[in-house]
């Protein structure tokens, strides 16, 4: 009897469970990407998608190292560029940095300032030459209009998909973390810089007084460079291929949605906005079995355990002396240690340590003998780490990494180490207050259950509010009028100019008819007198 009544609501039960959620056609998404780690989490976005039954196109730079011509996940569109970004100019340009890191002076800091600026404007513009490129290609714009794509899903570290989303007329999804202008939330976002860090800065939302200084002070000076060296290049191309009126700034601004890759396991509490929805962690996944040899070497290290390194797809080796310290470091450790490493063999290598060109990273965080992280302090790599709940040794190079790694301290769940000073010594101290402190761990597996203690998924959040977005073609609801606003108007300057002017009028008509009438009392008293 219950399996007759089983048979029958079943279906019942089914049939209503499927029409309660949204219904979403196959839609035709173009995406407009960043290579590198970026590609990293914008691609399994791209496969979430495909697997819904979604249409992908990917717009890729020719000969781009990361984003492959041919998948089964998406069709891709090439743009032409002239340079290129090839695997020699990205590794010798890594090396030179760490170099100018180790001179470790006030010198070193401003010429690698310079050096990183230099290369900022260099990419902006091959990417104004790209940009160009690909709208003077009439029979390339005109196929992505015949296309008819129902949105646009694009990394703003990067120019080129915010102004084609426009020129297009798409609805725009952001995947995003960073911008060309700067951290995301500073873009759209009211961001008090009495208690939220600037962008880049080893700073915490506990500041002293010297602190804020140093904030504001290196809040403000970053947006002049911007405004003078980057926003004019941008703001020419908005006029030529948007219209007259428009600007970067405004263009940026204008997403209907913004899926950050970070939430409030890694970000300090701060201001947000309804269009900003949060998929920190939303690459990561519980572990696969390892390979059977790498797994027998985990294994074979007993009772310790192994520690992992990686210092992300940037600096795959490092300077001789700082390879030779690390794994003369590693050599005196019980624990076996799996090195993701394309460099020369350090000579003091110990019998415990492996070298790997690469490793799966997310397997070894999530396997139950690994005890610590050496990283580099990308965000993928440390959304990864509280994801597995596995303690991090923060070697912070360049870009966000240092203040990404801030975070986990203030946090208790990471140790810094000085990679301008780091040496065996400083390094193995380091690593063995990580391994033998218990709070790092408990404080991170904490983080871990949090993290994983959501209604829905982060990767399901992203791929709801791409649908949405499709449903009801943009999410216009959800936007501000804050940034269409001036700057005086913003911050009620002007309601304020006019409240004191206001205050200081009536002052002056309170204070003259007092006068007046003072004045009046005073000649009637004289003239008493005189009679």
């Amino acid at each position: 009897m219950n399996g007759q009544v089983s048979q029958v609501l079943g279906p019942i039960m089914l049939t209503l469970l499927l029409t309660t959620l949204p219904v979403v056609q196959s839609g035709k998404i173009l995406v407009s990407p960043l290579g590198g780690s970026h590609w990293v989490n914008m691609n399994i976005l791209v496969e979430a998608l495909h697997a819904k039954g979604h249409n992908v196109t990917v717009i890729r730079i020719e000969d781009s190292l990361y984003i492959k011509e041919s998948s089964r996940h998406y069709t891709s569109v090439n743009l032409k560029c002239e340079r290129g970004f090839s695997e020699e100019l990205v590794e010798t340009f890594a090396s030179r940095l760490l170099e100018i890191i180790r001179e470790d002076s006030i010198w070193a800091r401003l010429k690698m300032e310079i050096i990183m600026w230099k290369s900022f404007l260099w990419m902006v513009e091959e990417e104004n030459k790209i940009i160009i490129s690909m709208f003077e290609d009439l029979q390339l714009m005109q196929s992505l209009k015949d296309a008819k794509y129902d949105m646009i899903l694009t990394d703003p570290a990067m120019f080129t998909g915010v102004i084609l989303g426009h020129y297009l007329k798409l609805p725009i999804v952001y995947n995003v973390r960073w911008t060309d202008y700067s951290e995301a939330h500073f873009v759209i976002a009211p961001s008090p810089l009495s208690y939220v860090p600037a962008s880049m800065l080893e700073l915490s939302d506990r500041m002293s007084f010297l602190e804020r200084v140093k904030n504001v002070a290196m809040y403000i000076i970053p947006e002049i460079q911007l405004a003078i060296l980057i926003t004019p290049t941008y703001n020419a191309l908005c006029e030529r291929f948007i219209g007259p009126g428009t600007s970067y700034f405004s263009l940026l601004q204008g997403a209907d949605l913004w899926l950050h890759r970070a939430d409030f396991i890694f970000e300090f509490p701060r201001p947000t906005m309804p269009n900003i929805i949060y998929i920190g962690g939303f690459h990561c996944k519980p572990s696969k079995p390892l390979p059977q040899d790498l797994e027998d070497f985990v294994q074979s290290s007993g009772e310790h355990g192994v520690i992992i390194m990686s210092l992300g797809t940037l600096f795959g080796q490092l300077p001789d002396d700082v390879a030779e310290a690390i794994a003369e470091a590693f050599a005196e450790l019980p624990q076996n240690i799996i090195w993701k490493y394309k460099g020369k063999r350090p000579s003091a290598l110990g019998n415990n340590t492996l070298l790997m060109d690469w490793m799966p990273q997310n397997d070894l965080l999530g396997h139950p003998k690994t005890r610590a992280f050496v990283a580099h302090g990308g965000t993928n790599g440390v959304q990864e780490a509280i994801y597995h709940g596995v303690p991090i040794i923060g070697l912070g190079l360049i870009f966000d990494q240092p203040s990404n790694l801030v975070k986990m301290r203030e946090k208790g769940v990471a140790k810094n180490v000085d990679f301008a000073t780091v040496d065996k010594d400083s390094f193995l101290k380091t690593v063995k207050e990580v391994l033998y402190e218990p709070s790092y761990r408990e404080n991170m597996q904490r983080l871990s259950r949090l993290h994983k203690d959501v209604p829905v998924k982060p990767l399901d959040s992203a791929i709801f509010w791409i649908e949405f977005v499709m449903r009801h073609k943009g999410a216009a609801h959800l936007h501000t009028e804050s940034h269409k606003m001036p700057w005086y108007s913003y911050h009620s300057v002007d309601v304020i100019m006019f409240l004191l002017s206001a205050v200081a009028l009536i002052t002056l008509i309170i204070y003259m008819v007092i006068k007046y009438f003072c004045c009046r009392i005073f000649m009637r008293k004289t003239k008493n007198k005189l009679q």
